[in-house]
């Protein structure tokens, strides 16, 4: 089996040949160990500051180059997402000018003000003027969407993307993602738009109802011939539970999913999902939905590999095992351990794919990453 036969098998709970390895996303510190130097690539403060300044021609050209270099010198991971080459603005773009505070602190000109985090190497808006208030938004914000709403995007939006997976694709599988990641609309933001759901639910409805019709047309665009899955990237929960209630989800959530799933899977493609915190409330109600394989599964939150392949892993897929916080802080005999741990537990499960609970995040030891991948090598063919 070659990795794009081996994941497809693997999702569809079929026989393999060993276990695959996947990532959902490796940041630039992992990235530029790999390959001998800096890269744009998951450079979430970098790459953004670079496209402010209309460097963007050099930006993409690290995304292609770079991330097919990381991924061929690896040359072990199956199953690869298009985190690391996303979608680019066009070539006809006009840089958005900000205007640098401090050292620190930066602003665009709709005055959204936004803080360098170095640990997590992220440009965090800390103030939205724009944002909104529940009072802001109403039904009439959001009419059935018609054909004539939507456009063929310009091609070199996919110029990253498509380099990336035209070179990989062809023995990788390679799972992208849709024009509308999520079918809940949290309008103004979580917190506001937790409060718009409470008390305006049929503003939610009207927002689904547009969003999915969007999403289901734009599909055409955006499902590239590449792809094998599609990846539904949505973070619905915290450590302690579903954002939202089971009922509230089979109401509000559960129809438009399924909805933009079928869609989805009109064109062949096999549906992933990426959802952080605890969802085991929920996890029924997605495979009713029509997801084959789950990834983000956070131990600390309750998502324990050993209890979701108990549960439910005769009727999905589970991507994981090897927890975040112990690629970053750990040993490599730690992270040996959960490799080893993962692979007896995910083969009790109709098909599992070993990785990071989450990414391979910024920070992670590199010789905890390198732990990990050995481990693998020489454990892969327990299945």
């Amino acid at each position: 089996m070659n990795s794009k036969e081996r994941v497809r098998a693997a999702i569809a709970g079929e026989p393999v040949d060993r276990v695959p390895l996947g990532f959902y996303a490796v940041d630039c510190d992992t990235v530029e160990t790999v390959i001998g130097r800096k890269t744009f690539v998951r450079d979430k403060i970098g790459s953004q500051i670079a496209l402010w300044q209309g460097r963007r021609d050099e930006v993409v050209e690290s995304y292609k180059k770079d991330t097919v270099e990381f991924y061929q010198k690896i040359d072990t991971a199956d199953l690869i997402l298009a985190k690391e080459a996303p979608l680019v603005p066009a070539r006809t773009w006009v840089p958005e000018s900000c205007r640098k505070l401090d050292d620190e602190t930066w602003q665009d000109r709709g005055g959204r003000v936004y803080k360098v985090s170095h640990l997590s190497n992220e440009l965090v808006c800390v103030h939205d003027p724009t944002a909104g208030d529940v009072d802001d938004f109403t039904e009439d914000m959001f009419p059935e969407a018609e054909e004539s709403d939507v456009g063929p995007p310009d091609p070199s939006v996919f110029e990253a993307q498509d380099y990336v997976g035209e070179t990989l694709g062809k023995d990788r599988y390679l799972a992208g993602f849709t024009h509308q990641n999520g079918v809940l609309p949290l309008l103004g933001g979580q917190t506001t738009g937790l409060m718009v759901l409470a008390l305006k639910p049929e503003v939610v409805l009207a927002a689904s109802r547009r969003g999915t019709r969007i999403g289901n047309l734009m599909d055409a665009y955006y499902v590239r011939s590449y792809f094998d899955g599609m990846m539904w990237d949505q973070d619905l929960g915290t450590s302690k539970g579903p954002l939202i209630s089971p009922a509230q989800f089979r109401d509000l959530v559960l129809p438009f999913l399924k909805e933009r799933l079928a869609n989805l899977k009109g064109f062949g493609k096999q549906i992933l999902t990426h959802n952080c915190g605890d969802n085991r409330l929920l996890m029924d109600m997605y495979i009713e939905a029509g997801v084959e394989c789950y990834q983000s599964l956070q131990p600390n939150a309750g998502m324990d590999l050993g209890y979701l392949v108990d549960h439910f892993g005769n009727r999905m897929t589970f991507w994981g095992g090897v927890p975040v916080d112990m690629l970053v802080a750990g040993t490599p005999d730690d992270v040996r351990r959960s490799v080893r741990e993962a692979i007896v537990t995910g083969r009790r499960a109709r098909g599992f794919i070993l990785g990071p609970s989450h990414s391979v995040a910024y920070g992670t030891k590199y010789d905890n990453f390198m732990a990990m991948v050995d481990e693998h090598r020489k454990l892969c063919h327990q299945v």
